[in-house]
């Protein structure tokens, strides 16, 4: 089991802070290339409660991508999970590796210019 897994089947601190900041970036991408009615993403997982979905409201299709994302990550099979860009074995398909690329790109960008420079680091590493 790794370091600082619970028994319960929690995330360390590292995978909820990798995953919030999927989150977060979603959610801004959404806020401002979709116009839909916006709810968040509702998973009642115990081990997902320590990411506070209902902070990020989305449309409907980036909350099936993230429910998508949250469950690529939860259920990856290398012990300790690298982060995504980095990882060896690629477990997205091909259409939600672009869209994670580009929601990426889009939104740390978008963060960086008004002022988040604290995101600069998981930008770029």
């Amino acid at each position: 089991m790794a370091k600082g897994k619970e028994q319960s089947g929690g995330l360390t601190a590292r995978e909820i802070k990798d995953l919030r900041v999927l989150a977060q970036f979603t959610s801004v991408y959404c806020r401002v290339h979709h116009r839909e009615e916006k709810a968040p993403l509702l998973d009642t997982r115990p081990a997902l409660a320590a990411l506070r979905l209902e902070r990020y409201p989305l449309c409907a299709e980036c909350r099936d991508f993230l429910a998508y994302a949250i469950e690529r990550r939860v259920r990856c099979p290398l012990d300790p999970k690298p982060v995504c860009k980095h990882c060896p074995v690629h477990c997205y398909k091909p259409g939600h590796r672009e869209k994670v690329r580009e929601i990426m790109r889009f939104s740390g960008k978008y963060l960086i210019l008004r002022g988040r420079l604290d995101l600069l680091w998981h930008y770029f590493f």
